[in-house]
């Protein structure tokens, strides 16, 4: 099944009692529910853009360029500015994007999009995301080929707002094994990694409520891939999966999520293959040569409370 809404148009996906709904502008996640119980805030139909980026896909950047600026072979490249309180390049290429379906079963799609040369990006790249649905949650394949005549860079994300059913967000604990933590400046850009401590030290668990963070994580140590959990006061818990080569986590906290009740407390957990600023820093960029090919994956897992 599918509807027209403000973010395009959007599929239902079906497995057992897992759904999902994805819309086809910046190939977003609307919405996730296991078992009736709601995984991701899900938007409405007649949502448009969605709230705080919640669900999109971030390519061929996740996070910002600092001034919408990099160097290529020595030449400046200038992208158009898309944060202007801040100065910057936000969130990649494809936000507003419409993407084509190019493949569909009941219990996945894959949604495509081409990104043409333009402002400060010279470069020809194709790209997809496949949403599969699994019977505990749902898996995200993100994948680019370049089909440039020269190398391109690439890096890739995703901007997803999980939550567990009704459970007020900010009860939730939230646990991230990550070593390091990003220090930025008043416009978000990045000044140096350091040790987490104090309200970025998340390995122990920590409230969501008791944080306030935009703030990206590495060193991250999973346990059969987990890079972060969200635990309910029942004991039921959702769990964001990433591959080996996506080694950065941002976590950003927010009191004024729209909710169907009002404004609320929300928390985006971001995988991302590179960390902000990934163009200047040049940190685990990856680097396509002409016709090569990307792919790579991360997920959620629903855990219902122990019996």
């Amino acid at each position: 099944m599918s509807t027209i809404t403000g973010v395009g148009e959007r599929f239902e996906l079906h497995l057992g009692d897992a759904v999902a709904e994805v819309g086809t502008v910046a190939a977003v996640l609307c919405r996730l529910q296991v078992g009736g119980v709601d995984l991701v805030e899900p938007l409405p139909l007649e949502t448009a853009p969605p709230p705080f980026c919640a669900g999109i896909a971030l390519a061929p950047w996740p996070n910002r360029v600092r001034a919408g600026r990099w160097l290529l072979d020595g030449q400046v490249q200038q992208f158009d500015i898309t944060e202007p309180k801040r100065g910057g390049a936000l969130h990649g290429l494809l936000e507003f994007a419409e993407y084509e379906v190019r493949e569909r079963t009941d219990a996945a799609i894959t949604l495509g999009a081409t990104i043409h040369p333009q402002h400060g990006w010279p470069f020809l790249l194709d790209t997809w995301v496949r949403f599969e649905l699994t019977p505990d949650g749902l898996a995200v394949t993100h994948g680019a080929r370049n089909l440039s005549a020269v190398r391109a860079p690439y890096a890739t994300g995703t901007h997803p707002y999980p939550r567990i059913g009704d459970f007020d967000v900010a009860d939730l604990v939230l646990t991230v094994p990550a070593d390091e933590y990003l220090e930025v400046d008043e416009r978000l850009d990045p000044i140096a990694w350091h040790p987490v401590s104090g309200g970025t030290e998340l390995r122990g668990g920590v409230p969501v409520g008791e944080l306030e963070l935009d703030t990206a994580f590495r060193g991250l140590t999973p346990a059969d891939g987990v890079t972060a959990t969200l635990t309910a006061p029942d004991g039921s818990r959702l769990e964001v999966w990433q591959d080996a080569d996506w080694r950065y986590l941002q976590i950003f906290t927010t009191p004024i999520f729209p909710k169907a009740d009002g404004l609320g407390t929300a928390v985006a957990i971001e995988p991302m293959t590179a960390p902000p600023d990934a163009l200047n820093s040049g940190d685990d960029l990856i680097w396509l040569a002409p016709g090569e090919s990307y792919e790579g994956t991360w997920g959620l897992r629903y855990r219902p409370a122990p019996r």
